[in-house]
């Protein structure tokens, strides 16, 4: 996989699904490609935090548009990226592959507790990250402006952005009442 297609993925989609981000927190131990992804929006006032979980406690309650987590996560750890959620906030995260349904399922659910729409996306090369969101729905909601004006993007744009979030009908049925779309 190009190294490019990660970071724009994890970034691009949850920044041109949001209507008004201005603070991205990165849960990261190498957050510089996706930092440098965020840097592209020019028109958003964002401020990038790379942090580690320990970190999180310490972050100001309902202070982040959108959490990008490289880190696993478990109950408690996704309660506190609810805490620093505004209430129209999205997250995206990395989680087990698709075909460990028991563990997916578990973090779905967790996740059911604080998110309206939870969507896995492909991020390329086969693998899926989860969109999860309060507010906005993914597909619905896109600025199309904001996706296909970005300067210096190698894969990501609008088409690519509704076409990550197809999924296959074996997908759909083990995850069905589990996604939320």
């Amino acid at each position: 996989m190009k190294s490019f297609v990660y970071p724009e993925m994890m970034v691009h989609v949850p920044l041109c699904t949001n209507k008004t981000p201005e603070n991205v927190l990165i849960i990261s131990d190498k957050a510089e490609s996706l930092v440098q992804e965020v840097q592209k929006h020019t028109d958003i006032g964002s401020s990038t935090i790379g942090c580690s979980l320990d970190i999180l406690r310490e972050i100001e309650d309902d202070s982040c548009d959108v959490v990008v987590s490289e880190m696993s996560s478990d109950a408690a750890t996704l309660a506190h990226i609810n805490r620093v959620l505004k209430e129209d906030g999205q997250l995206v995260m990395t989680h087990p592959s698709l075909d460990k349904v028991d563990e997916n399922k578990l973090l779905m659910q967790i996740l059911g507790n604080y998110f309206k729409v939870i969507m896995p996306y492909n991020i390329g090369n086969g693998e899926t990250a989860l969109l999860a969101s309060k507010e906005y729905h993914p597909t619905a909601d896109i600025i199309l402006h904001r996706a296909d004006m970005l300067d210096g993007l190698s894969y990501y744009n609008c088409d690519i952005h509704l076409a990550s979030f197809a999924m296959p009908n074996y997908i759909r049925k083990e995850y069905l009442g589990i996604i939320k779309n």
